[in-house]
């Protein structure tokens, strides 16, 4: 390292939020610039550790002290090789990623870990800016042709991998234009969708192939059906006709199926599933629709879900103009810092506070909706709830008990469940292949990414279930790899994991 004492002589530091007043009144990103300056000195805490835990904290296997040495001493264009070396899409996770490396920093174990996400943003967009961000292509032909049904980073890094190798690869994308979750679900405040379309270009020009406005097999009740100007030009293609037309197969369909609440009252106008009310939302931003059929403008909202796809509806509602926003989540408050029962390396179970937190919104901790009230017009104008506790159960889980005496209501009249996914949609594609599917309700795959259909293979959120965009980016170049050896015999193309045991079939 070139400062091997940069850790004991510099804290932590990462960039300043706009604003609150000001970014709430626009869709862009929230960080200020970073100065280089100060990135290199934030490279330099980088400890030279004997044992590198970033690297097993990232399902990638990203080479982090490498480009954190290679950003103090000035050297970008090798640190942009190195960080593309193993990540397809670094601007995505620079910017999304909750930094599982960082939390696997030794420097964590007594001091504040290293700002490796902040490093890898900025070489990124580096690279992007000083054109080393180049279409690769593939030096020949293997003749052979490859489809990958759906366009979120899973499907995005299993076809740029496949084509880099030299196969004929088409991906299929249902939606207006591909991206999946990253430009349907990831408020523009999160990830302007240029940023998006940039990578795409660059795939383009590499000879990925993308067909939209296309679903592969007998269609599903998805609520991911066109909204823009082109909705009913959706082309069905079936699935029979894939499977003969191509050598094999790619399913990265997301989990997209979200999950519901069945407590009284759930059929009253004004509840909705968060991706039906974010999806829309950034259409508008797009330029798709003019108007979204959702909006929180002067309404009182309640988001019911403590993750990130709460956050992002909290965000969202902000910028919409709500009255209120109170967000409920069934589990304990998280405390400020790690527990004993939580060491490190282990992922901290802490409270987070992103920046739509901070835009405003009171977050309610060890609540469970009971029922929605209605009006006269059967319209939501209150929700009901009680407190909860955690216990353990007989199983050695936890459960939640009620506490008594502790039920009320809140005013509301929009609703949004951001309670998860609980999986693929089992219709379509998945019914019509009759893929093996997992007790969780997941697409089942071999060590070999392969489904219980001969030359139909699976990775991404659609085996592993809703993760994280560095989880989905790593099981898609894991894929090409399997797919690229099942094709040619053997690969060059390097496989970061191998499916989780859960996904196995």
């Amino acid at each position: 390292m070139g400062d091997r004492t940069g850790f004991l002589k510099h804290g932590r530091e990462t960039p300043r939020r706009r604003d609150v007043t000001l970014r709430v009144r626009d869709w862009r990103e929230v960080y200020e610039p970073f100065p280089e300056e100060s990135l290199r000195v934030q490279a330099s805490r980088c400890m030279d550790c004997g044992i590198p835990f970033c690297h097993d904290g990232c399902p990638l296997g990203n080479l982090i002290p490498e480009w954190n040495d290679l950003v103090y001493r000035g050297d970008w264009p090798i640190a942009a090789e190195r960080l593309h070396a193993t990540n397809n899409f670094p601007e995505l996770t620079g910017r999304l990623c909750p930094a599982p490396c960082e939390e696997s920093c030794v420097l964590g174990i007594a001091s504040d870990p290293v700002t490796i996400k902040q490093v890898e943003f900025e070489i990124a967009e580096w690279a992007h800016s000083n054109g080393s961000v180049r279409p690769v292509r593939a030096p020949r032909s293997t003749s052979k042709r490859v489809a990958v049904v759906g366009s979120g980073p899973a499907g995005l890094a299993c076809a740029q991998q496949l084509t880099r190798a030299g196969h004929e690869v088409v991906v299929y994308e249902r939606a207006e234009r591909p991206g999946g979750l990253l430009r349907y679900g990831i408020p523009e405040f999160k990830l302007e969708k240029w940023v998006l379309d940039r990578r795409l270009s660059q795939m383009e020009a590499e000879g990925t192939v993308f067909l939209t406005n296309t679903e592969i097999g007998s269609g599903s009740e998805s609520g991911m059906a066109p909204l823009g100007p082109r909705a009913s030009d959706v082309v069905r293609i079936p699935t029979a006709k894939v499977i003969e037309e191509f050598d094999a197969v790619v399913l990265s369909l997301g989990s997209t199926v979200g999950r519901d609440l069945a407590v009284p009252g759930r059929e009253l106008d004004g509840i909705h599933l968060a991706m039906e009310y974010l999806r829309p939302a950034n259409l508008v931003q797009e330029g798709a629709i003019s108007e979204s059929p959702i909006s929180a403008r002067s309404r009182r909202v309640v988001i019911i879900g403590g993750g990130d796809t709460g956050a992002d509806c909290l965000g969202t509602a902000h910028r919409q103009g709500a009255l209120s926003v109170y967000q409920f989540e069934i589990l304990e408050q998280p405390p400020l810092s790690r527990s004993s029962a939580n060491p490190w390396p282990t992922w901290p179970v802490i409270l987070r506070t992103s920046a739509a937190h901070e835009e405003g919104g009171e977050r309610i901790f060890s609540v469970e909706t009971t029922e929605f009230l209605g009006d006269s017009l059967e319209r939501v104008r209150a929700i009901g709830y009680r407190q909860v506790r955690m216990v353990p159960s007989g199983k050695g889980g936890m459960s939640f008990e009620a506490l008594a005496h502790t039920e009320s209501e809140l005013e509301c009249d929009l609703v949004l469940l951001a309670l998860g996914f609980v999986g693929p949609e089992p219709k379509g594609v998945v019914a019509d292949l009759g893929v093996e599917l997992t007790g969780r309700g997941s697409i089942g795959v071999s060590a070999s990414w392969e489904t219980s259909v001969e030359n139909v293979f699976a990775c991404g959120d659609s085996v592993r279930g809703q993760s994280l965009v560095v989880w989905a980016i790593a099981e898609g170049r894991s894929a090409a790899a399997a797919v690229d050896r099942h094709l040619m015999g053997s690969t060059a193309l390097p496989a970061p994991i191998v499916p989780g045991r859960l996904a196995m079939r």
